[in-house]
């Protein structure tokens, strides 16, 4: 037994060494509160605090439990038995000034529901986890070449109940995950489910590194949501935020009294642009706290990957809207910043190779994924910022101009294989006043049903990963409201429900074509046919795979014009059926039946030397595959 203790002593040593020099990635294994023998051990980090005492419902919040400081690394300890799980507590410190105030324990794994916030004891139930086939499929997967189809999702707002009491993630697990699965999605993304007193922050404002939101059910719960996720080959994302967090009083800023989890300089401190506080990502305790948060989530939750928020405000200095000084060596980068992300990505996938780190990245300045030693950030993926920008710009354009601005849906071939995409159409496209995506297509209803039809079309054809945020699937009109559930009720109007069906089907069909992303980290994945037919506004190419015969025609009308004998280049003699028509009456269009199989013809067409004619739907997309070709004449 005393061989055990000095064991256990000298492990939290080590740990409170490499806790101080940023090399800790489980640091959650010794600070906040644990179980120990008949009571808890409480650890808090607060270095220049006076004092530090232990509060809670077990001693009625009162003064009489002082905890001792370990002054090599400013951590604060106590050990008592009078704690039982599913007591509330909070740590009451003496800041450096003299002040005294309660804060929250940043390593609590759960907190009461808000608007309090004090931590909750709470131990995690033993979990015999039954997703084995799914991880050791994901392992030996390579996710660069594989469909994936995100459904992004904010947890309380998908659906809520008739009093308007949000769904718990075990109503999620029973009514969610089914429509996930009809609806042929690969993956689900939640916006944060991190601990956050502020509902209008959707999550973006963190207090709670380790602990799942109590507002949306238990720590048991959402291992039970994933595992269940996985049962039914869906991936879970998860939104990440380590740029900034909560800027309250009682919880992580100054919590000692001085800048402790962020930086010294005000300006840099403060976040401006979110009213919130900045973490200093150079300092090492807060890169221990923060990659220890990544390594939780990972590994007691199973998630498949982390999304991490506003990359772009922890890599340049001047992204906020205040007053910023350049670094040393005179530029706008981030510095600390920059290495935090780089060494954070190394860590998780020295460890989780098979998890995807996924940046939400706006500018074009920095390389963001690939590999580290080539001077990337070490992201698997990137969301493509300026596609969903431009492309939305030309989707809400009356028609008549499309031609002199044809280059907004053209721009991004350019440059798609300069980053691993995603191509995001998110919830921050459908919020303060930018109207829903079906709100911003341009003309009459049925033309803006058609035109969404044309849009998600164009989303699973371009090369590049797929996101879409809840509701956008049937063409809600109204924009995205945190509070409120979603407007199901849509669905009993008829092009609503065939906008559903369509979104079903087009997913279904992205899935089973790897002419889609069976080559798309490669420039081999497209072939431009016509992208300079501006006046007409169609623009036309196609999507390949592996084998020479396995390529997809895609033909896009932008403009309310039907095109009758449209003729376009094609790369081989034979025969090509249409196998996609967003017009058709089964999506709440008009056509009754697709176009006849067309027979190429010899003729120049630019490069090529066969041409196919057929008509293309006002406003629609037809796709189109080889159905008995002759490859070798080109």
């Amino acid at each position: 037994m005393k061989n055990d203790k000095q064991d256990g002593m000298q492990q939290v040593e080590d740990a409170k060494k490499t806790f101080l020099s940023g090399e800790n990635f489980y640091t959650h294994h010794f600070l906040g509160a644990h179980q120990v023998e008949e009571g808890y051990v409480f650890r808090v980090w607060a270095p220049n605090a006076l004092s530090v005492f232990l509060v809670g419902d077990f001693n009625a919040w009162q003064n009489d439990l002082p905890m001792e400081k370990d002054d090599a690394s400013g951590i604060w300890q106590i050990y008592t038995d009078l704690a039982n799980e599913g007591d509330l507590y909070k740590f009451k410190v003496m800041q450096a000034n003299g002040r005294e105030i309660l804060k929250i324990d940043p390593f609590a794994v759960r907190f009461e529901k808000r608007p309090g916030d004090a931590a909750e004891l709470y131990q995690f139930p033993e979990k015999k986890w039954k997703d084995g086939l799914w991880r050791g499929r994901s392992k030996r997967s390579n996710h660069f070449k594989r469909p994936m189809n995100i459904y992004e999702i904010h947890a309380s707002s998908w659906k809520q109940h008739e009093d308007g009491t949000p769904y718990s993630l075990a109503d999620l697990t029973e009514e969610l995950i089914p429509y996930l699965v009809e609806m042929n999605y690969t993956h689900v993304e939640f916006m944060p489910l991190m601990e956050h007193p502020l509902g209008r922050s959707w999550g973006y404002q963190l207090i709670g590194y380790f602990a799942l939101s109590s507002y949306y059910g238990t720590p048991a719960q959402f291992q039970d949501f994933v595992e269940a996720c996985h049962l039914n080959n869906i991936g879970v994302f998860v939104d990440w935020v380590p740029g900034h967090y909560c800027i309250n009083d009682d919880t992580l800023p100054y919590y000692d009294g001085t800048p402790q989890f962020e930086y010294i300089d005000p300006d840099r401190a403060k976040n401006n642009r979110w009213g919130s506080i900045n973490f200093d990502l150079g300092k090492p305790q807060v890169q221990s706290f923060l990659i220890s948060s990544a390594m939780f989530w990972i590994e007691m939750f199973h998630i498949d990957g982390i999304r991490v928020d506003a990359v772009s405000s922890m890599i340049y200095r001047d992204y906020d809207d205040g007053p910023w000084t350049p670094n040393h060596e005179g530029g706008n980068r981030n510095l600390e910043g920059y290495y935090f992300l780089q060494k954070l990505n190394a860590v998780v996938k020295l460890a989780h190779p098979n998890v995807l780190m996924i940046a939400e990245e706006s500018s074009s300045e920095t390389p963001v994924t690939g590999l580290i030693e080539s001077g990337s950030l070490g992201f698997d993926f990137k969301w493509n910022m300026g596609w969903m920008n431009d492309v939305l710009r030309f989707y809400e354009m009356d028609p008549i101009y499309r031609k002199d601005h044809f280059n907004l849906i053209t721009f991004s071939f350019m440059y798609m294989m300069q980053e691993n995409f995603i191509l995001p159409l998110s919830h921050d496209e459908v919020v303060h006043g930018k109207k829903s995506l079906m709100h911003k297509m341009w003309g009459d209803r049925y033309k803006q049903f058609a035109q969404l039809r044309n849009l998600y079309t164009y989303l699973m054809v371009h090369p590049g990963k797929k996101l879409l945020f809840m509701g956008s699937e049937w063409g809600q009109f109204l924009e995205w409201k945190f509070d409120e559930g979603l407007e199901w009720v849509d669905l009993n109007e008829p092009l609503n429900h065939s906008m559903q069906s369509f979104t079903a089907e087009l997913n279904d069909f992205y899935k089973n074509q790897p002419a889609l992303w069976e080559l798309e980290d490669s420039y081999d994945t497209i072939e431009i046919i016509d992208a300079d037919n501006t006046e007409e506004s169609v623009l036309t190419f196609m999507r390949k795979g592996k084998r020479k015969k396995d390529f997809l025609i895609v033909i896009l009308n932008m403009t309310p014009i039907e095109r009758r004998d449209f003729t376009i280049g094609v790369p081989y003699p034979g025969k090509y059926k249409e196998i996609w028509n967003t017009e058709m009456q089964k999506f709440g269009g008009t056509w009754t039946k697709h176009n006849e199989a067309c027979q190429s013809e010899p003729f120049e067409f630019k490069e090529y030397s066969q041409v196919i004619k057929t008509t293309v739907p006002a406003l629609g997309v037809i796709i189109l595959k080889p159905e008995s070709i002759n490859t070798r004449k080109r």
